[in-house]
């Protein structure tokens, strides 16, 4: 227990819009503060106004003689800052500089090759952070003796080790000289902050460390090594880490000293500590730009975990932070959960961060009705304008919902608002603009045949549609972890969360929600409780065995007295320090590293037993664990800690058995009518007193609403503990209400979703869980798509004809416990390596109420090549295995007998093989079965909430306001295309390579919003796979009508209602029963959208091809599709080096291609002029090189080597691909667009991908 304070002590935490202050003065007493923290009229720096003013309150002198801060009355500044955050959200860091290998100057911009939303033709990537690219020409390679077969003879490789112990070959040592000169000319250009990521530098850092000691000669300020900055493998993040360093701390430093130097000797003998992403805190000059990211948000964790577990509660506790314009949400059970990679505004940090899941629905979130549906986000009003409400001209948001109903009182609130800053919340306004709202809502709903709604329902509306979108990101946080959600305390905290906490808890059923006396300032209270963090870690390649045990002890034993050392410099005794081991464990083979303590265990290390640990945590997260595989350690990591000493809480006085006082009595509307409300001040409220809903209780810091069936109690150290009633649960009917069609469409996408996260969890392939290659669905119960979470648009429409196949074939035979297997073209599949698991839903019933599907592709199922894309198949056999309607579980038995002999089937085809990988597809598809399985339980929760009756109702109701986007749609396009060309007939043409027409004629009817689409014209059946079967042209329609349509609607079977597709049989469109399809998936179903947009005008050509590359020998295989340009349009230029239209999987990164694979990544970059010219210029193809390091069979499978990617009003096409191999003796060939041909040590791959299409006549120059 200790004494009072000698000095003030500070907690601040200066956020995006308030800054937030908590002080402990000498004399024991409490102070708290919230200021604007920006307001230049005022001050200049938020939190040391705040300081001055509480020192001046409370000492009458906080200035010196040359006024400056007094910092001798200060014992401690603890920090949080959104300051970093901000920076990278509106990249306003430093100017800096990237030095790579030579190769990757575009390596950080084409990234993982994904694009961020796949239905944006205009596709927007976060902009890169530097602003000039040195390429050194070094390298470091991983030996890989036993798999690499080039004469090592022929070349001067050296040989060096890494920190890890794996044997490093130097391809190409570094020029000192060449390096000087290039950083140079950085300097000149006035760049003074550098980034240095080489490949493998985790492991070797010489050459980093050589170009660091050079660039500081030359005097930069900030220099950040990659290696030093996060020593994991993977380039690409590694990169983005140490850019964002570079990028951040020099405007971190500029902060820090601005704010100091405000202080009487620039805080030099004031203890300044920050706190970090970690939930750390740390000294204020090591505090840099890749550990501060969360640095706002981290305080607030530590602070509802601190008061609230095994304090009020013994549940776990789900930490609910609602702000302005957006929510993050978080879980504390007894540790804080950190991830080593996570990505904030598009750039991905690989550092231990808080697991910190945010949602962009705020009090600022705006509203919108569309199309039958009420919207809430994720566009935000921001501080400006800020909502309707500010008197600043500013859009309907959350909080002007929350105004209209009552629930905000204006005359609680600070006069701040209006363009003087001086007038109070203007509810008048918010009422004016709702009430248009509502009309426009009304006049939708009359023709749509329901009722009116009055304008406090729609209101209402809003807010319950806006509490289920913050609802999304606790489901995946807690069930689709295997968490019950239910088990859970809600700690809310946070400016608007006070007004939303009963309602989100309800909607949970969670019943307890816990508000803290500072739940306003939270996180600068979470300041005040911090202990201070020091972290190291190095990387391993260790495998985790007994004969490894003493060298792990010892890393440990190293790091640890590391930590402690820093820990001791900061006036730490040993007592107050505590160290945390660490290892970050995978199996072989797999990609998924989880950092984990040890467990108590005889047969261990030293230090505890970490595989016990792992396999637990493993078991957990996955369901599932792989017996008999090597557990790899990737980094040992020991975490320092500095326990703070924090003050005794003394109890105010006991208010038992008296009445709180109420302040007065207002009109609060809950559903359905207006109730009265008594407001309490929370100064006035004591412990043991109980406060029964509806009441609202003000607080100088926020509001906070308890509703109808709910009461509050005051605890003992006077924070407030809300019981959340279960109330009388709204009937739903199964009549369209447009609020409630809202409400389950965000509950079906979310089940979709979870499906998606525990297949990519349980999966073991690098194909599900790394490319993100899957999608998981829900279908009603005449097997019409409800909801699906589309990771690869080739997928979309294409799963509901495989249900309905299933139907057709099986009838009423299906039974409870049976799951099916299909991939069969005919039967709905798109091509064979995609496997689709079928699972129907039984709810008391003899027929499925319903079906849940997930389909992933397979590394392997076998056929003419390694990986089964044979760009030489004639026939559908030499693809690989294939199913119509296989029982893979019968009855809950798994059929793994019958399934092994199907896969090894394709082994008797001439020159085919069974199953490369049989070890994957059966641990994949028994994934897949989870996925299925965590779907219908999901579903289940629903039924019970609701009825039956009910969700099959909303089932059809959703299905039916897809129909309605669409329709609204195809009316606009009819009525654009008869004023522009008098007609509504559209039609197209494109070829594929081989001169086959893809011919498209679409008839509008602008009365109706229907189209005819008619794809006679078409060439017929081809020779070789570039058939595709008809479900895949499904899909390209829904893909281009939702791009079209520009907003979220639910992508369902609702969408293709207005439209009848007519594709002629036997055509390439719809092959016969054996043709071969593996190429139509890839290739033909980007032509299909090349001509859909095409015939709509909608924008040039995107490079129309998925670049398919698939190489190996009999024991291994590897996949990959690379990126190109896409097309550019009216008012957008195309990007360069990014996945288009029909997929968007990721590429593996370089580091981890050339450690698993004998396969060296010599150049990814942009191919320059590549994108086709015009007002707007298409995005340019890449160019990448491969080197083999032994014999191997090189496939390739592309398009657009012949026909160029069209532009459009006047833009000129993108360049054509090029496929070439260059072999070692020198000869250089062009393999053309398919080709599967022996490549020996040496030989190099060289591929560039086409451009996409111009839009618009090029200016002249």
């Amino acid at each position: 227990m200790m004494g009072p304070p000698k000095g003030f002590q500070f907690a601040i935490d200066r956020g995006g819009t308030f800054t937030d202050v908590f002080a402990r003065c000498p004399n024991g007493k409490v102070r708290v503060m919230k200021l604007l923290s920006v307001d230049p009229q005022n001050y200049d720096d938020a939190p040391r106004e705040a300081i001055r003013r509480i020192l001046q309150e409370e000492t009458g002198n906080a200035l010196d003689t040359d006024g400056k801060v007094n910092s001798s009355l200060i014992e401690s500044i603890r920090m949080g800052t959104t300051v970093a955050t901000n920076a990278l959200l509106e990249r306003k860091g430093a100017k800096m500089a990237l030095v790579i290998n030579k190769g990757f100057k575009d390596l950080l911009l084409i990234g993982n090759q994904a694009r961020p939303n796949i239905f944006d033709l205009n596709i927007r990537r976060p902009e890169v952070l530097y602003v000039d690219v040195v390429e050194v020409d070094c390298r470091v390679i991983p030996a890989l003796e036993d798999r690499c077969q080039i004469d090592k003879s022929k070349h001067n490789w050296k040989v060096v080790y890494g920190t890890t112990g794996q044997k490093m070959l130097i391809t190409k040592d570094i020029d000192d000289e060449a390096v000087n000169k290039d950083l140079m000319e950085l300097k000149k250009k006035g760049i003074d902050s550098i980034a240095v990521v080489l490949a493998h530098s985790y492991t070797y850092a010489e050459h980093e460390k050589k170009i660091g000691k050079i660039a500081v000669e030359l005097g930069f300020d900030q220099v950040s090594l990659s290696h030093s900055v996060t020593s994991m493998v993977r380039l690409v993040p590694r990169g983005f880490t140490a850019c964002a360093d570079a990028y951040l701390t020099p405007h971190i430093r500029e902060y820090l000293k601005g704010f100091a130097e405000g202080f009487s000797e620039g805080l030099r003998n004031s203890n300044v500590l920050f706190m970090q992403s970690d939930g750390g805190l740390t000294p204020m000059n090591m505090f840099n730009g890749s550990r501060a990211i969360l640095s706002g948000p981290a305080g607030g964790v530590v602070g509802y975990a601190l008061t609230s577990y095994q304090k009020e509660t013994d549940l776990p506790v789900i930490g609910f932070d609602m702000g302005g314009t957006s929510t993050d949400v978080s879980r504390y059970a007894g540790a804080l959960d950190h991830v080593h990679e996570a990505t904030t505004a598009g750039v991905t940090i690989q550092a231990p961060q808080l697991d910190i899941n945010t949602v962009a629905a705020g009090g600022g979130s705006m509203l919108f009705f569309r199309s039958g549906l009420f919207v809430a986000g994720p566009q935000s009003a921001g501080a400006q304008p800020g909502p309707a409400c500010y008197r600043k001209g500013g859009p309907l948001t959350v909080t002007d919902a929350n105004l209209v109903l009552g629930r905000l009182i204006p005359e609680y609130f600070p006069k701040i608002f209006g363009p003087q800053e001086n007038e109070p919340l203007d509810k008048d306004a918010s009422i004016k603009v709702f009430s248009k709202l509502t009309e426009e809502i009304n006049s939708f709903i009359l023709k749509e045949g329901g009722k009116k709604m009055t304008m406090e329902e729609v209101a209402m509306g809003f807010i319950n549609v806006a509490n289920e979108a913050m609802c999304r990101p606790i489901r995946s946080l807690t069930t689709a972890r295997g968490h019950d959600a239910r088990a859970h305390a809600l700690a809310c905290f946070g400016g608007a969360g006070g007004q939303h906490a009963c309602s989100v808890a309800k909607r949970l059923g969670i019943t307890t929600v816990l508000l803290h006396k500072y739940a306003g300032i939270l996180s600068a209270y979470g300041m005040a409780l911090a202990d201070v963090v020091e972290e190291a870690q190095q990387p391993s390649a260790a495998r985790y065995c007994p004969e490894q045990f003493p060298e792990l002890d010892r890393q440990l034993d190293v790091l640890a007295a590391v930590c402690r050392d820093k820990l001791r410099a900061q006036g730490f005794t040993d007592a107050q320090i505590v160290t945390e081991p660490y290892l970050h464990l995978r199996y072989a083979g797999t990609d998924c590293a989880l950092m984990v303590a040890p467990q108590p265990g005889t047969s261990a290390t030293r230090h505890g037993d970490f595989y016990a640990a792992f396999i637990k945590r493993y078991e957990s997260e996955f369901g599932f664990t792989l017996s008999g595989r090597d557990v790899l350690v990737d980094d040992v990591r020991v975490r320092g800690i500095g326990r703070s000493s924090v003050p005794e809480e003394t109890a105010p006085p006991s208010g038992k058995g008296t009445q709180p006082t109420v302040e007065k009595v207002v009109q609060v509307y809950f559903d359905g009518r207006y109730h009265d409300t008594a407001i309490y001040s929370l100064d006035k409220l004591r412990p043991d007193q109980q406060v029964p809903g509806p009441a609202i209780i003000m607080d100088s810091l926020s509001t906070i609403l308890i509703e109808p069936d709910c009461h509050a109690d005051i605890t003992k150290y006077g924070d407030i503990r809300i019981t959340v009633g279960a109330g009388q649960t709204q009937t739903v009917g199964a009549d369209l209400d447009s609020v409630q069609l809202s409400i389950f469409s965000h509950r079906f996408m979310s089940i979709a979703e979870q499906m998606g996260r525990v297949l990519q969890r349980t999966s073991i392939s690098v194909n599900i869980k790394e490319r993100l290659d899957f999608s998981c669905a829900l279908f009603g119960p005449d097997g019409g798509l409800v909801s699906n979470a589309p990771h690869i648009p080739v997928h979309l429409g294409a799963m509901q004809a495989t249900v309905q196949y299933q139907m057709e074939v099986r009838g009423d035979s299906l039974k409870p416990g049976d799951v099916i297997l299909a991939n069969h073209p005919k039967a709905g599949g798109s091509h064979l390596p995609d496997f689709t698991v079928i699972t129907p839903v039984f709810h008391n019933s003899k027929k499925p109420i319903f079906f849940v599907a997930s389909r992933g592709h397979h590394a392997d199922i076998g056929g003419l090549t390694p990986g089964s894309m044979p760009p030489h198949s004639t026939s559908l056999p030499q693809e690989g295995a294939a199913f119509r309607s296989f029982l893979l579980v019968d009855a809950g038995r798994f059929n793994e007998e019958e399934l092994v002999k199907e896969l090894m089937k394709p082994g008797e085809v001439p020159g085919c093989s069974g199953t490369r990988n049989l070890a994957d597809n059966l641990s994949d598809l028994k994934a897949q079965v989870a996925a299925n399985q965590r779907g219908i339980q999901l579903v289940g929760e629903l039924i019970d909430q609701y009825g039956l009756g009910v969700v099959q109702a909303y089932m059809a109701h959703i299905q039916r306001n897809a129909e309605l986007a669409v329709r609204d749609m195809l009316k606009d396009i009819a009525e654009k295309c008869i004023e522009r060309t008098g007609s509504a007939v559209l039609e197209a043409t494109d070829y594929m390579d081989n001169g086959t027409p893809i011919h498209l004629k679409i008839t509008l009817d602008k009365d109706e919003g229907s189209a005819i689409c008619d794809f006679t014209g078409t060439g017929v059946e081809v020779w070789g796979n570039l058939n595709a079967p008809k479900a895949i042209t499904l899909s390209a329609l829904i893909y281009c009508l939702r791009c079209m349509v520009g907003h979220d609607i639910p992508l369902n079977q609702g969408c293709l209602n207005p439209i009848t597709v007519i594709v002629p049989v036997g055509s390439i469109l719809d092959p016969s029963d054996s043709a071969a399809v593996v190429g139509g998936n890839v290739l033909t179903s980007q032509r299909v959208v090349d001509v859909v947009l095409k015939a709509f005008q909608v924008c040039a050509a995107s490079q129309g091809c998925m670049n398919n590359l698939t190489l190996g020998e009999a024991s291994w295989g590897y996949y990959e599709t690379v990126a190109g340009g896409s097309g550019a349009g009216p008012g957008w230029h195309g990007a360069g080096g990014v996945h288009t239209h029909m997929t968007n999987t990721r590429i593996t990164d370089p580091e981890i291609v050339e450690t698993r694979y004998p396969i060296l990544v010599s150049r990814f970059s942009l191919r320059p002029n590549s994108g086709g010219k015009g007002e707007w210029a298409g995005g340019d193809g890449v160019r990448r090189e491969l080197v083999f390091r032994r014999s191997v069979q090189l496939s390739v499978l592309t398009e657009r080597r012949a026909f160029q990617p069209y532009g459009m009003n006047g833009g000129e096409p993108g360049e054509r691909g090029l496929n070439l191999l260059q072999r070692a003796d020198g000869r250089l060939i062009n393999l053309g667009g398919k080709a599967s041909v022996e490549a020996y040590p040496g030989d190099e791959y060289i591929m560039c991908s086409p451009g996409g299409g111009g839009y618009g006549k090029p200016r002249e120059e």
